[in-house]
């Protein structure tokens, strides 16, 4: 099989994969909606397959991630749209996640999105935004739920971590909860979509970071050790990936 076919087959199957998985992940949302679990198996559902339809072979070492502490506030890099397929198998149990309000325009995925209680943000608004990651507060103190953060706020492409957004690390003071920091390899720039050897990643999980008795004074202070220690881990991870070629 050619190239050009092997990838247009990939994109074909992925197609159809997003959409069903879409479909049955409404279903689970309609069947207990807003509960903070769904993201955990919905993630699974998009992820599982997915990795094998595009040939991402991910070795993790995420001890840290799946005995965390509840509740924390998870922090991840974020390279392309493919960081769902990624990071979906990883994600632990009662964790939700928080992305923009356009993103439930999205057929089926969108909706679930909504269903499996995640949190959208009109960063179109700054007050809305606000409010809305204040209201995170009380879910990480009295709901036993995590959240998930793309720290960075936009994809990367590849070029190396982005400056870091305040929210995940407003929230992670107010709420006193710990913020556990966990990295991808470098894989938009090495993907392999139209070969059949596909595509290594590596996964790691960092040591929680606690925040108790911190102020939003030590909030520069705590960006810049999360960003310092995710850069050296992703920058271990692609030279590990480096000599193994």
């Amino acid at each position: 099989m050619g190239a050009f076919m092997l990838y247009s087959l990939r994109m074909l199957l992925m197609s159809v994969h997003f959409i069903l998985a879409g479909m049955i992940g409404i279903l689970i949302g309609l069947c207990r909606p807003f509960n903070p679990d769904n993201s955990r198996l919905c993630g699974r559902i998009y992820s599982l397959p997915a990795m094998r339809i595009l040939g991402f072979k991910v070795k993790a070492e995420i001890k840290d991630l799946l005995e965390h502490q509840r509740s924390c506030v998870i922090i991840a890099n974020h390279q392309s749209n493919y960081d769902l397929f990624v990071f979906g198998g990883a994600v632990p149990a009662r964790t939700v996640t928080i992305g923009k309000k356009s993103l439930k325009w999205i057929p089926f995925f969108g909706q679930l999105f909504w269903l499996a209680g995640n949190v959208l943000i009109d960063r179109g608004n700054s007050q809305r935004a606000k409010k809305a990651m204040l209201a995170t507060t009380d879910t990480l103190q009295h709901k036993d739920t995590s959240i998930w953060v793309f720290a960075e706020g936009t994809r990367n492409k590849g070029r190396g971590l982005l400056p870091f957004k305040k929210g995940a690390f407003q929230m992670a003071i107010n709420a006193g909860v710990p913020i556990l920091p966990v990295c991808v390899s470098t894989y938009i720039n090495h993907m392999q979509l139209n070969q059949w050897q596909g595509t290594e990643l590596l996964m790691k999980s960092l040591a929680p970071i606690p925040t108790v008795g911190l102020t939003q004074d030590d909030l520069p202070a705590l960006i810049e050790q999360c960003r310092n220690q995710m850069q050296a881990c992703i920058q271990a991870l692609d030279e590990q990936l480096m000599q193994a070629r």
